[in-house]
């Protein structure tokens, strides 16, 4: 397997698809290992994604295009804009409460994050942001998306680990709640040394922001209507994705008004594409998960791991950095795919619940999105924001720090995590 995955690294190293590089490495297994009949390779990549549970991703894709074309998206921007015209930054603390919006409307870190640069972006220049500045906290902020329900990176976690989607969703709300604020603390603090002042004296008042929100009430109801229907019965994790496109399409045509037909069948065009590249990878990872579970790599990480320490708080520090150096050059996609079913046997036999660690694996995992040398929306906002990766990166450090900050707490504080989820399903 060692051979397969040096295959998978050369290729991504020389620029191929993702898609293709996890696909051909997969093959490579299958050849090398004349025991294992060719034929597995087509049957696993068929019965991958043939899961009812993974249908909830193509549904979700297509819903967060789907609201994103309603309107919701210009509604929820002046929520944000009415709750921060008072602070220090004011711009950059949008794009930080904007993402806590998103996250149950988008359900992807990279699209926030380019949504938002385009948004957002020639309004901070045209203040006086630096680029960098702008490209750093867009794409920090992003990361918020990945505890927010509905998060693909949690549907994919759920799915291959077998845990609980529902739990998951309900364990999302904290931990996003407590890196909006970790954000917007680090934003207070660098836009002070930047003199990047408020647009307005004074908070927004009440009858001012119970209008906003009234123009945002379908959006913020979004993720509720989930997690208590899913609670009840209403409807399956997947059902819940059906229901999502369904919501949106109702929301743009009959309340806002903003969808109209040209209008959907542009959002199921693009839709068509984002679902195409991310199910083809899910696809094809299958072919690359049969090799892990057929040379014991699972079991021998294992070994190796709890060999190093039984201690749970050092076992999720070895794992997380492993998350990290995974995240920084590979898509987040794939480290998922690939490393649930490896890591989540692992932490459960020392006693973590795997509610808690999928809420720190896809934090972290999802970080390598904006981190060097592969980051793919480090790469997005900088080429959005006229800047350079590596300017973007500096001016980072800070949120970084801020996101890190949460990460210890939700390790060293799991009862904070698992809360709601209990209170919601019961321990």
């Amino acid at each position: 397997m060692l051979l397969v995955l040096a295959v998978f690294l050369f290729l991504l190293f020389f620029g191929m698809p993702v898609a293709f590089a996890i696909g051909i490495s997969g093959l490579f297994f299958f050849l090398t290992t004349p025991e294992v009949p060719l034929s597995i390779a087509v049957q696993r990549t068929l019965t991958t994604s043939q899961s009812f549970t993974m249908l909830a991703i193509p549904l979700f894709i297509f819903a967060g295009h789907l609201m994103n074309s309603t309107g919701i998206t210009k509604r929820l921007i002046k929520l944000a804009d009415v709750l921060t015209g008072h602070m220090y930054g004011n711009l950059a603390q949008v794009s930080v409460v904007l993402s806590t919006l998103m996250g149950g409307v988008s359900g992807s870190a990279v699209a926030d994050a380019a949504m938002q640069s385009r948004i957002l972006g020639p309004d901070m220049v045209r203040k006086g942001y630096k680029p960098a500045y702008g490209a750093a906290i867009n794409g920090v902020s992003s990361l918020i998306t990945a505890t927010i329900p509905p998060s693909m990176g949690l549907i994919l976690y759920g799915s291959i680990g077998e845990v609980s989607i529902g739990r998951l969703f309900a364990a999302g709300i904290l931990p996003g709640i407590m890196m909006m604020i970790a954000l917007m603390i680090a934003v207070s603090y660098t836009s002070r040394r930047n003199r990047y002042l408020p647009e307005r004296e004074k908070p927004p008042g009440i009858k001012e922001v119970l209008v906003a929100l009234k123009d945002g009430i379908w959006a913020l109801l979004f993720p509720v209507i989930l997690i208590v229907g899913i609670r009840y019965g209403i409807f399956t994790p997947s059902e819940s994705g059906a229901f999502a496109a369904v919501y949106a399409i109702f929301v743009g045509m009959v309340i806002y008004k903003d969808l109209t037909w040209k209008r959907l069948w542009e959002t199921v065009q693009n839709s068509a594409v984002d679902i195409g590249a991310v199910m083809l990878i899910i696809s094809v990872s299958g072919i690359f998960g049969y090799g892990i579970v057929y040379d014991n790599v699972t079991r021998s990480l294992s070994e190796i791991i709890s060999g190093i320490t039984q201690n749970p708080y050092a076992l999720l520090g070895v794992i997380i950095l492993a998350l990290i150096i995974a995240g920084m050059f590979v898509e987040t996609t794939v480290v998922t795919l690939l490393l649930t079913p490896i890591f989540v046997p692992i932490v459960t036999s020392v006693g973590i619940d795997p509610v808690h660690f999928g809420l720190i694996m896809m934090t972290v995992t999802t970080f390598g999105i904006i981190t060097p040398p592969m980051g793919v929306s480090l790469f997005t906002v900088s080429q959005i924001m006229g800047c350079s990766p590596q300017d973007t990166v500096k001016e980072a450090i800070p949120f970084y720090i801020a996101i890190f900050a949460v990460v210890a707490i939700m390790v060293f504080f799991p009862d904070f995590i698992l809360f709601i989820p209990d209170v919601v399903f019961g321990e």
